[in-house]
């Protein structure tokens, strides 16, 4: 077989997978994507459509009063949808407790599991059956940056944060898991039930953090798969240096208890 015709079997393959929606217990995968936003209107249309394509497949934005118009938006996309997309206003602001109020909001939903991503296509929606088939065997499937097959589109900064990010965190909370610090996951519905959010520290970015390793620490399986994340292409980025600072804080504070 020449060459061409092999990348282009692969190419073939993944498509299908891709598209195939995932089977749980006979049954098809119920998922609930949460995405939270914040002056995401550059993203927030096509994310969405992109997301429902990928399976039984619904979701819920958790925006912080994002004076841009988000949403605004996703209200309009709820209303044009309605029960495959629901909304949530927040006057607070803070990724940590956005995902704390999206995920306690999808785990109460009738769904096998719930994935968490980032709305500014950093995380690829095409991932989403990849998660959807792991996540029958597992209690949480990590994206990860850092297993073989993974790709990072970074600038050198942004890749000398996360990798310092991941060493730090590895060194306290275990080697076991190669990335931490990531914000593409999928959870089981009962094992996310399992957790006090009343009791997290995150208030940042380091919410994915502490949420993998309480469920860890509580027996929950995991296994990590490849994914390629990109910095986004639209819109603003919102990592700032004190979220550097509370990050590395928070692993501390997840790690002894104070």
């Amino acid at each position: 077989m020449l060459d061409g015709e092999m990348r282009n079997e692969r190419l073939t393959s993944m498509q299908l997978l891709r598209k195939a929606p995932a089977l749980y217990n006979g049954a098809v995968m119920r998922a609930m994507v949460m995405l939270p936003t914040y002056n995401e209107k550059d993203n927030i249309e096509n994310i969405v459509g992109q997301v429902l394509e990928q399976g039984d497949v619904s979701i819920v934005v958790v925006d912080d009063s994002s004076p841009d118009g988000t949403g605004e938006i996703a209200d309009r996309l709820a209303a044009e949808k309605p029960g495959k997309i629901h909304v949530i206003h927040r006057q607070e602001r803070g990724r940590g407790t956005a995902g704390i109020a999206g995920l306690k909001y999808a785990r109460e939903q009738d769904v096998d599991c719930i994935i968490e991503m980032d709305a500014d296509f950093s995380h690829d929606p095409g991932n989403i059956p990849q998660f959807l088939e792991k996540i029958r065997d597992y209690d949480v499937v990590i994206g990860s940056r850092l297993v073989m097959g993974s790709r990072s589109q970074r600038s050198p900064v942004r890749r000398l944060i996360s990798s310092g990010a991941n060493i730090y965190t590895r060194l306290l909370l275990g080697w076991y898991i190669g990335d931490w610090a990531g914000g593409y996951k999928c959870y089981r519905r009962e094992a996310l039930r399992s957790l006090d959010f009343d009791v997290f520290y995150s208030k940042g970015y380091s919410i994915g953090m502490e949420t993998l390793y309480r469920l860890v620490r509580n027996g929950s399986s995991y296994v990590e798969i490849p994914i390629e994340f990109t910095d986004r292409r639209r819109g603003e980025a919102k990592f700032s240096a004190g979220e550097i600072v509370s990050y590395a804080a928070n692993v501390i504070r997840v790690r002894f208890g104070f």
